[in-house]
């Protein structure tokens, strides 16, 4: 079985701490599937198909390196794509919190499934994507906590 992991999230819009999850992971993993949840109870600043669109331009030319849409349990789509683990990002103590009980449910769905966690480089453990919309939404730059691309495209939309 080829060792494929999932990273899962809304990535609205991609940072460069989500960049460093993938790089770090990268050399770990056959493939590793960043899969853009989609969540229609949520509202995006992008659209799946932008996000897709941005993070494919961030990971142009990587190998195993894959982007894709789901809707529904991440547990399902792991299932689906012949994934044995979830690639999970921590911040903070909060962000641990959260995603342990996550991933406690998920092992109750899908015991095969293993949650690997990675800690945040210090430099990006104050980076979220909520922060980063909220500064980018008040003209200000974020272009030291997103890739260019991402950069670009929130100058775009918050110049309306």
């Amino acid at each position: 079985m080829k060792n494929i992991a999932v990273y899962p999230g809304s990535f609205d819009p991609f940072t460069n701490g989500h960049l460093d999850i993938i790089r770090r992971a990268h050399p770990l993993f056959e493939e590793i599937i960043i899969a853009v949840a989609i969540n229609s109870k949520k509202t995006s600043l992008f659209s799946s198909e932008e996000r897709v669109e941005m993070i494919g331009k961030v990971f142009k030319g990587w190998d195993k390196i894959k982007i894709d849409t789901f809707e529904g349990l991440t547990v399902d789509y792991c299932k689906a794509k012949n994934s044995r683990v979830i690639l999970r990002g921590l911040r903070a103590v909060t962000d641990f919190d959260y995603e342990y009980a996550i991933s406690l449910m998920n092992k109750k769905l899908a015991p095969e499934i293993e949650t690997y966690f990675l800690m945040a480089d210090n430099e990006y453990s104050f980076v979220s994507s909520t922060i980063v919309k909220e500064v980018a939404r008040h003209g200000r730059a974020v272009s030291n906590q997103v890739p260019d691309v991402v950069g670009d495209a929130l100058a775009k939309k918050f110049s309306v």
